[in-house]
């Protein structure tokens, strides 16, 4: 069994067939759903779906770093408010981003390590985004890191040399997803150094889809595919690499429950 640990199934794309979608992910044997915040307009919906399928979908809360901008307190104590007084398996998604605006750095510094703090102080772990932005994304993990810090850097496209830097942190994951199955996008070479070890496996449904599926809309019933990819870069079998990567969810998200045949969608 495979657990997607990160996926916007709440998303326009899903309006649809979000049913079936989340009927074909059990079928394909990915039992668990974890679901990452943007901002104050996805929150309702990713509950609704979260209420839906208590025993598959598991929200997180966070504010997105390409929803910061340069007044952020409102949404920050939205964030804040939600997290003290709902349940979440984690604080997210949050990071940086320096692919679409640098201009709010420094607010996205900012906001990103208020909720570092906040995913310590309640005791959650953090999904990291990080796009054109490890230096700037790690320094903060860095600086802030100590025992009770814990997280995964979700959608990693590194090099080996930023890996074993994630790793190095502790309790952090590096989240794989579609780019492993891209021919050109290095991630399968870094891996076969990396190994299975420190991953969890995830879509970012509806995007990135693998090969065979590249350009159309990615969903979470695509899991094996990455993990098929990912078992042959690192030369394992799918098995233990379903085996592993869901033992690392399972201690990284570990409000959620275990995994289960019985799993009811």
């Amino acid at each position: 069994m495979f657990t997607d640990t990160h996926a916007h199934l709440y998303h326009h794309q899903f309006a649809h067939d979000r049913e079936a979608m989340v009927k074909r992910a059990m079928d394909a044997g990915v039992t668990r759903l974890l679901l990452p915040n943007v901002d104050h307009d996805t929150i309702d919906v990713m509950h609704a779906l979260c209420d839906a399928h208590p025993t598959v979908c598991y929200p997180m809360m966070g504010l997105h770093p390409c929803h910061v901008g340069a007044d952020n307190a409102d949404a920050m104590e939205e964030v804040e408010r939600l997290l003290r007084s709902r349940w979440y398996c984690a604080v997210g998604e949050i990071g940086i981003d320096l692919y679409w605006d640098k201009s709010f750095l420094a607010q996205q510094q900012e906001v990103f390590r208020q909720q570092v703090r906040w995913g310590k102080e309640l005791g959650l772990p953090i999904a990291i985004h990080c796009r054109e932005s490890f230096a700037e994304t790690i320094a903060i993990v860095e600086e802030e890191n100590d025992e009770r810090l814990r997280g995964v850097f979700h959608c990693f496209t590194g090099t080996a040399e930023h890996a074993a830097r994630v790793i190095g942190l502790g309790d952090f994951y590096l989240g794989i997803g579609g780019v492993v199955t891209y021919p050109k996008g290095g991630l399968a070479g870094t891996m076969a150094v990396v190994g299975p070890e420190h991953c969890v496996l995830e879509t970012d449904a509806p995007y990135l889809a693998p090969v065979p599926f590249r350009g159309k809309r990615n969903e979470s019933s695509y899991i094996p595919h990455i993990a098929e990819k990912l078992a042959l870069a690192t030369g394992r079998s799918v098995e233990e690499v379903a085996r592993i990567t869901t033992a690392n969810a399972s201690a990284l998200f570990n409000r959620i429950p275990a995994p289960t045949e019985a799993t009811n969608a």
